[in-house]
């Protein structure tokens, strides 16, 4: 069965694009822990990030990377931290997290945005890729 990042990915299911290749996709987390939290994902359904074949797996670090890139300048923020976890969809994600401060990078606190808050954040990082 297909995960939700394939449905995305199919677009049965719509996001908040951020940045698209052929093989990478960045969109918008829609459970943010702080504005402009971005999940960079490879169009390839694989469920641990560790078991992507070298290059896309070296392909989906260098996407993040420019992502983030782009995250710093279009959202006030420390920094953007990274994580991947894993564990709640079945498909390699690389979390892109602008922090204000350590509690950002917990996935405890979540912040709450309408549907046009997204989409001027998701035009925000956009603009500056």
């Amino acid at each position: 069965m297909a995960s939700i990042f394939t449905k995305i990915v199919n677009g049965e299911i719509p996001c908040y694009k951020v940045a698209e290749t052929n093989d990478f996709l960045a969109f918008l987390d829609v459970n943010p822990n702080s504005k402009g939290h971005t999940l960079c994902i490879p169009k390839q359904e694989v469920d641990k990030i560790f078991d992507l074949d070298e290059a896309t797996y070296n392909g989906l670090m260098s996407f993040s990377r420019r992502v983030a890139l782009a995250i710093e300048k279009a959202i006030p923020c420390e920094r953007v931290g990274v994580s991947v976890i894993g564990l709640e969809v079945p498909h390699a994600h690389v979390h892109l997290i602008p922090l204000h401060t350590m509690e950002d990078a917990r996935f405890i606190k979540k912040e709450k945005l309408s549907t046009e808050e997204f989409q001027n954040l998701a035009d925000a990082i956009k603009t500056r890729l």
